[in-house]
């Protein structure tokens, strides 16, 4: 028995550029150019509204960010007192968290150490002389300002917190930082409860 295979009819493509060229037919309106773009109106409809959104956006920004510098101030206040009571226990000695009024460190060893910095920590060493272990607060700066003077903390080395030249466990406001630049969430108040617990409240009010 015989098989014929029967041959299939090939059409040669013409090749162009390596590829085979297929016809197509000639698409309706193709020797027009479409060109993409703004119109005048368009661009300038775009940039009233973006003008519009930045009036509104910079102050809430600006709001924001003065919120969280006075936030950071409190809490760089809050860490300074820390590390006085620390370094009390460590120490096994008297040490003070600063007053920014020379007249509220007093006028002994770690008092004048102190000078005038607020939110710094001196201690007293074996020898009897006290030396600065952390520099004052650097972060109330304008707009940022204190609302009324520092209260100075001395820590004994139990780690209790008393105001200097007093010998009862503090319990009262040790800082206000404010400021003018927002109306309202304008106030960190920062207090100790019992010698040892600190708090920071948010709150508004007059800054002055």
């Amino acid at each position: 028995m015989q098989v014929f295979s029967r041959q299939r009819s090939v059409v040669l493509a013409p090749v162009r550029n390596g590829r085979p060229a297929v016809d197509q037919p000639p698409r309706i309106g193709s020797s027009r150019r479409r060109h993409v773009g703004f119109t005048i109106l368009e661009l300038m409809v775009s940039l009233a509204v973006a003008g519009v959104l930045l009036v509104i956006a910079i102050p809430s920004f600006r709001q924001l960010i003065i919120s969280n510098r006075l936030t950071t101030a409190a809490n760089d206040m809050v860490a300074a007192i820390n590390v006085a009571r620390m370094e009390a226990v460590k120490r096994n000695a008297s040490s003070q968290f600063c007053s920014d009024l020379a007249a509220n460190n007093l006028t002994d060893t770690l008092g004048t150490q102190c000078g005038t910095q607020a939110g710094g920590v001196a201690v007293l060493n074996a020898a009897g002389t006290a030396v600065q272990v952390l520099g004052g607060v650097t972060s109330i700066v304008t707009p940022l300002q204190l609302s009324g003077n520092v209260t100075a903390l001395r820590f004994t080395s139990q780690g209790v917190g008393q105001q200097a030249g007093f010998t009862t466990p503090f319990g009262n406001n040790v800082a206000v930082i404010c400021t003018s630049a927002l109306s309202t969430n304008n106030v960190r108040t920062i207090s100790m409860v019992g010698g040892t617990i600190l708090q920071v409240v948010p709150s508004t009010g007059a800054c002055g």
